[in-house]
């Protein structure tokens, strides 16, 4: 178990280091200490590897309060904010930016395991604030995560500030919920 983890371990950090098509077992081999051999036992390519590897990033968003739908939202972006500073998260994001329609296992599984626990914590508080009136009826709640999350995971490929910039989120949160709000 302790090769597993070190094979994970050097795994992500290549692939951090230089994506999925330059990620060479020969490297992981070395930086987890370990011969090539224990790799393919374990793994039949790189591609299979990765998908391991992204399963065992799987990091937790903090858990709703469910007393105030703009601190939960806040409270999830502002995290999931912190998280894109994280190379090898970030290098994840890559994968729906392009790299990913040549892994599409790859990205299935990042969707899979990664983005839609996500998608699905923002969606459970945005479905609570329409049930308590917090929000309107007729919000578009998936619309409204991409827009949310979007926000805070573009914003520092796209000139932004510092992405661990803790009031961003917030601001964010607060301009969208001006249209959301139920009047």
């Amino acid at each position: 178990m302790q090769a597993e983890r070190a094979i994970i371990d050097a795994a992500l950090d290549e692939f951090a280091a230089a994506g999925p098509q330059g990620l060479a077992i020969e490297k992981v081999a070395a930086k987890a200490g370990v011969g090539k051999a224990t790799i393919y036992r374990r793994w039949p390519g790189k591609e299979d590897l990765l998908l391991d590897a992204i399963s065992a990033m799987r990091t937790e968003l903090p858990e709703p309060k469910g007393e105030s739908v703009r601190e939960d939202l806040a409270a999830l972006l502002d995290a999931m904010s912190r998280e894109s500073g994280e190379p090898r998260l970030a290098r994840q994001f890559a994968l729906l930016l392009g790299d990913g329609g040549a892994y599409p296992r790859l990205l299935e599984r990042y969707l899979e395991t990664v983005v839609e626990p996500r998608r699905q914590s923002v969606r459970n508080v945005l479905r609570r604030g329409v049930a308590t009136g917090e929000l309107r009826e007729e919000t578009n709640i998936e619309v409204t995560i991409d827009m949310l999350t979007g926000a805070v995971l573009a914003r520092p490929r796209h000139g932004g500030r510092d992405r661990t910039d803790r009031g961003y989120a917030r601001h964010v949160v607060d301009e969208l919920l001006i249209g959301l709000a139920s009047r």
